[in-house]
């Protein structure tokens, strides 16, 4: 699939979303629904085909990553899944070493299906935990429990994936300092090569956000199936207050750093040379293709995504539709104030910081003629520091980090 992996130059990152999950968690809003087997057939056959019709664009690129993402990709049956691979190394050239990841959720991953990746040449699995604490996971409206997290785990692991991730999720309902410090370390004696800590945002339009939203005193109704499944006279737990938040939030790089994970970014972690090379390359400001229901894409400078309308996504992607009626939206072409802007915001999520040569090179202005002022304020205020010749934030720095991106805009 390598063969010719030297003949081009422009390196390429492609997302390929699949939008289908078993169940809508109560926290989730993403992209994603339930489904049945013949819809998911027939949105990979669409899907099939907008890569075939994409490929003519991206003749002088490599492609570095892929990322599987939903959703729940792990929904799909084996064979769904290497047809999707087939295709994407028939259309695509790849680097000599791509990494190449699925996202994964318990109670959807079998010996089969695991076999089945690793012929597809997937080698990096990212599987979606959040708690080690049943309560919190049903909390979450999660379909699995940590046993059956256990059993994927072990699955992936026998069949031989030694790139793992799993996700976490902070500030559950009802969690305490302690019970994130359980979670904490019982993944980590897993000892998974990455581990994603994410703080729970309450999302408008989710069952969440009619219980601890803007309406979080209004406690009674009919929020969706899972709020009705949980029993009537349960009180909802409390979400962490803010020290409890604060404690939990400074916990997680302590404790991963006990077991040798490092801190690359805001909310990842990982052991040396597992950082996510899909992921950097979005904060890096690489070329990405976005293929799928809602995909996104930034390709020169221009950001675009994939209709978010499944009738209108399959219907341009039905067999006998020229491939050039397409189904993009919302296509912006970035200003060099907007580029750099980006470059600022998501270099500074890494904890290894932004170059300021590399600023310079792209965008032909020395950084402190650009944001001179800012990065002066900031480390005079001990949230952003600047050493050979990179500028970081401070560990003060990326707890308020929201705010010193607000000031790049």
């Amino acid at each position: 699939m390598c063969s010719n992996w030297m003949m081009t130059d422009r390196e390429l990152e492609l997302y390929v979303h699949i939008p289908f999950c078993v169940r809508k968690c109560a926290y989730c809003d993403f992209l994603s629904f339930p489904s049945g087997a013949r819809e998911r057939k027939a949105y990979v056959d669409a899907l099939i085909r907008e890569i075939e019709s994409r490929k003519e664009n991206f003749t002088d690129c490599r492609v570095s990553t892929v990322f599987l993402g939903g959703g729940t990709p792990s929904v799909l049956d084996g064979e769904d899944t290497a047809r999707l691979f087939d295709v994407l190394y028939r259309n695509f050239t790849f680097t000599e070493n791509p990494e190449i990841t699925i996202e994964a959720n318990p109670g959807t991953v079998t010996a089969e299906k695991v076999a089945s990746w690793r012929r597809s040449g997937i080698n990096r699995i990212s599987i979606g935990l959040q708690s080690v604490n049943d309560d919190e996971l049903r909390m979450l409206g999660r379909i699995h429990t940590y046993r059956e997290f256990l059993d994927t785990y072990s699955l992936v692991r026998d069949a031989g994936f030694d790139n793992v991730n799993i996700d976490l999720i902070s500030a559950i309902p009802g969690q305490t300092v302690k019970s994130w410090e359980k979670t904490l370390r019982t993944v980590a004696e897993l000892a998974p090569e990455h581990l994603s800590a994410y703080s729970l945002i309450i999302e408008e339009g989710t069952p969440f956000f009619d219980m601890y939203g803007e309406n979080q005193d209004r406690h009674e109704g009919d929020h969706s199936d899972w709020e009705n499944s949980r029993k009537s006279t349960d009180a909802l737990p409390t979400l962490p207050d803010e020290e409890e938040d604060r404690k939990i939030y400074e916990q997680t790089a302590v404790i991963l750093n006990e077991y040798g994970y490092h801190r690359y970014e805001i909310s990842n972690y990982a052991k040396q040379g597992y950082e996510c090379r899909h992921n950097l390359g979005y904060w890096e400001r690489k070329e990405y293709l976005g293929l799928g229901l809602g995909a996104s894409s930034l390709i020169r400078e221009t950001r675009f995504h994939n209709t978010a309308d499944m009738k209108k996504y399959m219907d341009a992607f039905s067999e006998g539709t020229p491939a050039e009626n397409g189904c993009g939206e919302e296509v912006e072409s970035l200003s060099r104030d907007e580029q750099m802007a980006e470059f600022m915001i998501l270099g500074l999520r890494k904890t290894a910081g932004i170059s300021a040569e590399e600023f310079r090179r792209l965008y032909g202005f020395g950084i402190e003629e650009v944001y001179g002022e800012q990065i002066r304020r900031f480390e005079k205020d001990g949230l952003m520091t600047e050493r050979d010749g990179m500028i970081r934030l401070t560990p003060r720095g990326i707890d308020v980090s929201n705010y010193v991106f607000c000031e790049f805009l």
